[in-house]
C-alpha cells in the first residue's frame, strides 16, 4: 500500500518525503538552497570589498524545512554592521546609518521575492514528482 501524503505545510511535506525515501528530504534541501541563491546572487555584487571576506560569506544554508541566506561568521564577524548599520569603535566612533531591512540581503530578497517565490514553487514541485507524487 502507497503512504498518502496530506501537505499542509513545508514541514509536512519533509516528513511526508521521509516516509517515501530517506533521501528526498535531501533532495528538497537543495532544493530550498536553489531557490535562495538567486537573493544571494543578488546580494553578493552589491556588497562593498577590501578582502572579499563579507562578500564570500553570504551563502545559501537551508534546511529540510527553511530557506535561509547567512552572512557573516567568526571570520567575518563586522558583516552585521555592513549590512544593517550601527555604531562601532571606540566609543561608537564609527558610525553607518541603521537601516531596519539592510542593505544587501535582505534588499535582494525583497527585490526579488516574485522570482524566489516562483523558484521555490517550482522546486518544490520539482521535488514532489522526482518522488512520484502527482502535482496538479
Amino acid at each position: 500500500m502507497d503512504p498518502a501524503i496530506k501537505v499542509t505545510g513545508l514541514k509536512e511535506f519533509q516528513r511526508g518525503l521521509k516516509v517515501i525515501d530517506r533521501e528526498l528530504p535531501k533532495a528538497l534541501r537543495l532544493a530550498l538552497n536553489d531557490a535562495a541563491n538567486l537573493v544571494v546572487d543578488e546580494a553578493v555584487p552589491k556588497i562593498p570589498r577590501r578582502s572579499g571576506r563579507a562578500a564570500k560569506s553570504v551563502k545559501a544554508r537551508s534546511t529540510q524545512k527553511a530557506a535561509r541566506v547567512v552572512g557573516g561568521g567568526n571570520r567575518v564577524p563586522y558583516y552585521p554592521w555592513l549590512d544593517f548599520g550601527g555604531s562601532v569603535g571606540r566609543k561608537g566612533s564609527v558610525k553607518r546609518p541603521f537601516l531596519t531591512k539592510g542593505r544587501y540581503i535582505y534588499d535582494a530578497f525583497f527585490r526579488n521575492r516574485d522570482r524566489f517565490t516562483d523558484k521555490l514553487a517550482e522546486n518544490v514541485v520539482d521535488v514532489a514528482r522526482r518522488a512520484g507524487i502527482e502535482v496538479t
